[in-house]
């Protein structure tokens, strides 16, 4: 089972909002606030390794187009 499934079994009634791409950087769950919790730079490395991106486009797309996504309240949280 992924990490995603997990997450769904275990929190089957909450919506799961997913980035994309990015099962790999999942470190956990705030339950408090139903947000899946991500590693930024576990999100980079992804970025460079399966995107072919270099560390600076690699950043540039993280924060802009993958963190700086407001989706609602439970958008995903990124942390270091």
């Amino acid at each position: 089972m992924n990490k995603i499934e997990s997450l769904k079994s275990e929190f089957p009634d909450d919506e799961l909002i997913i980035a994309d791409g990015f099962d790999d950087a999942i470190l956990g769950y705030d339950v408090d606030n139903g947000r899946i919790v991500y590693s930024i730079s576990l999100c980079i490395e992804i970025l460079i390794d399966n995107e072919g991106m270099n560390e600076e486009d690699a950043l540039d797309h993280f924060y802009y187009n993958v963190k700086g996504s407001y989706i609602g309240e439970r958008t995903p949280l990124y942390i270091h």
